[in-house]
This record gives C-alpha cells, sequence and structure tokens, in this order.
C-alpha cells in the first residue's frame, strides 16, 4: 500500500487529491510541520528537506508534489489522470504542470514567505505588491490557455487540473481576485469534486489525532 506523508492545507493535499481520484487505497500519515515534526531524524531520513508530502510506494521514495502525482497517474493508468507517455498530450500535460510550478505558484510562495513562512527579519513586505501583480499575469495566461474548455487539457480531468485548481484554491485564500469569469468557475467546478471534499475530510481527521 502507498503511503503518503502530508500535513493539512499544504502542497500533500494535492497527492490525496490524485490517489482520491485513482480510487486506491493508501495510508496517511500526518506529519506537523509547525510543531517541527518535519525536522525530526526519522523523517529526514525520508525528506531532507523536512518537508511534505512525501511518498512511499515499496522501495520508492519521492517528494514533490507534481512529481507524485504524475507517478500516481501512471502507477494507475485506469485513472487516465496522465496522458500516454510519448503522446501530444502528454507534452501539453507537462507544459501546464511546469507552468504550474513556475509561473501560478511561486508568485503565491513569495507571499506566504514574505507574509509568515519566513523568520520575521527575513520578510520582505515590499516584495508582496510585486508577487500579486505576477499572480494576476499568470492567471491571465492560464484562463487564454484554459479557454472555454472543462479541462485544462480538453474534455478529461487530469492531474494537471488537481495542481492547478489547487494552486486557485491558494490564490482565493490569500483574497486575490480571479478576475476571469471562466477561470473562476472552472476553480470553483474543480474544488466541488467529491474527492477534494474527502481529501479535506481524511485531512481534518488525521490532524486531530493524538
Amino acid at each position: 500500500m502507498l503511503t503518503v506523508y502530508g500535513c493539512a492545507n499544504t502542497r500533500s493535499s494535492r497527492v490525496l487529491w490524485a490517489l482520491e481520484e485513482a480510487g486506491t487505497e493508501y495510508q496517511y500519515v500526518a506529519v506537523d510541520l509547525r510543531a517541527g515534526a518535519g525536522w525530526k531524524p526519522e523523517y529526514l531520513v525520508l525528506n531532507p528537506g523536512g518537508k511534505v508530502p512525501t511518498l512511499v510506494d515499496g522501495e520508492t521514495v519521492l517528494t514533490e508534489s507534481a512529481a507524485i502525482c504524475t507517478y500516481i497517474g501512471d502507477r494507475f493508468p485506469a485513472s487516465r489522470l496522465t496522458p500516454p507517455v510519448g503522446s501530444p498530450e502528454r507534452a501539453r500535460y507537462d507544459q501546464w504542470c511546469y507552468f504550474v510550478l513556475s509561473e501560478l505558484e511561486q508568485p503565491l510562495w513569495t507571499l506566504a514567505k514574505h507574509l509568515f513562512a519566513l523568520p520575521e527579519r527575513r520578510r520582505v513586505p515590499a516584495v508582496l505588491d510585486t508577487a500579486r501583480w505576477e499572480f494576476a499575469v499568470a492567471a491571465k495566461v492560464l484562463a487564454a490557455g484554459l479557454g472555454r474548455r472543462e479541462f485544462i487539457l480538453g474534455d478529461h480531468f487530469t492531474a494537471a487540473d488537481i495542481l492547478i485548481a489547487h494552486t486557485l484554491a491558494w490564490a482565493l485564500g490569500f483574497e486575490l481576485p480571479l478576475e476571469q469569469d471562466h477561470l473562476k468557475t472552472y476553480a470553483e467546478r474543480l474544488l466541488a469534486r467529491p474527492a477534494w471534499a474527502r481529501v479535506q475530510e481524511r485531512e481534518q481527521a488525521e490532524s486531530g489525532k493524538p
């Protein structure tokens, strides 16, 4: 059985979402990052960065949410979370996954770091407005790429939609507006999926355990 080490309301939620969409059983181990659990020696053996998520599948140990979501899609091909390797659709899938990580998410991570994640002496409030502007630019590119399609690759949900929707949820949590109506509708539709609701329920249940 696959094991996911994660923390509620972090990028590990993406991995749980992919597993829920794949319909496979998995073990979830809550890592209380706020209490410093990520820096415990036994966890650093799995993830030297002290972060989440970490996926353990037998002898395979993976970190980085996008890589893990892609692995899950390839591991469970019936889920259709990832297009076939070598296909044009797979190339577009990779394109949007990389876009999320390099363009859409990064301004949000900058906001998080300089609002609360970094030690206070390392925060630079002057970058916040620029980060908000950068996100708006990236969201406009995403909206153009999405067009009027139901999902980013067309008519079928993939792990790329998971990465995008989770990132847009992060933006909404920062009260950043989604200026394009169809992008807002897309986010609302994806975040209403039953698999995402199950992720939130499981995270809350596991986080409350002693």
